[in-house]
């Protein structure tokens, strides 16, 4: 079964690759877990359009994670807007994409999600909170965000 990849999976390749893999990983894990789409013509055609959005996202070197460090540095005024009840609990919890999307809304850097490190006790309160940013091997970022409800 011949597969373009929508995102990075182990031990098979990065997105925008056109990979062949037996039937049933391809059908029963890949798609349906939106890590793959088929490979057609008119999906080889988005082959760019996934490898444009992964190289925006992508850090490109050791400075370039240094500016973007800076730059996180600078941001003021991020806030992840989630349903709260009340008494000021949440919903749910903030996820790593919640935070990426506050912070690129805030005028910040586009952020890939999985680089983003939310505390094991997860965020399920309003307030103020600190998360790591992985941006490098040796370089880390931090966001500064607040937690507002709607």
């Amino acid at each position: 079964m011949k597969l373009i990849l929508t995102a990075a999976v182990d031990n098979l390749g990065e997105p925008g690759d056109v990979v062949e893999v037996k039937g049933g990983y391809g059908r029963n894990f890949l798609l349906p877990r939106g890590l793959a789409i088929p490979a057609t013509r008119g999906a080889e055609k988005q082959i760019e359009d996934i490898k444009r959005a992964q190289a925006e996202r992508q850090v490109r070197d050791l400075d370039h994670a240094k500016e973007l460090r800076d730059q996180l540095d600078q941001l003021n005024g991020v806030q992840v807007k989630v349903r709260t009840s009340n008494s000021g609990k949440l919903f749910g919890s903030v996820k790593p994409a919640d935070i990426a999307e506050a912070v690129r809304a805030a005028g910040g850097p586009n952020l890939d999600k999985r680089r983003i490190v939310v505390p094991k006790g997860h965020i399920t309160k309003t307030g103020g909170f600190q998360v790591k940013v992985n941006l490098h091997d040796d370089v880390e970022g931090k966001v500064n965000f607040e937690v507002v409800g709607v």
